[in-house]
């Protein structure tokens, strides 16, 4: 990419990641599964306010439920997203703390260390 401020330009090789359309396709996935009966109730564990929409459509129209958990330990859900859910609930620290897999794990592969910051 470009080197801001280069003159003349000049180029420096960067790790660029980007999702393209995830939510999209988690959102049509979540309506189409509702639409054909797949589920009585979903489970979204997302803080995403872009799958309010989906979530609205499938509680209100459809007349399923559709519950949201908010993995995010900083902030609650926004207004439009917590609003579009039959519930709420909030993952905690304590939760989190529980779920994880031991700091070394090891495969045919190699093997994989958790980050300290994690």
């Amino acid at each position: 990419m470009p080197l801001a401020d280069a003159t003349p330009t000049q180029y420096v090789p960067v790790l660029h990641s980007e999702e393209k359309g995830t939510d999209v396709n988690l959102a049509v996935q979540l309506v189409f599964d509702a639409f054909i009966g797949n589920y009585e109730q979903a489970v979204l564990i997302s803080n995403d306010a872009d799958f309010a929409g989906a979530m609205s459509l499938i509680k209100d129209e459809l007349h399923l439920k559709v519950s949201l958990v908010n993995p995010d330990l900083r902030q609650g859900s926004p207004k439009k997203l917590s609003d579009a859910a039959s519930f709420v609930k909030r993952i905690r620290r304590n939760h989190l703390l529980e779920s994880q897999l031991p700091d070394r794990l090891s495969d045919h592969y190699g093997e994989i260390v958790k980050p300290a910051g994690w």
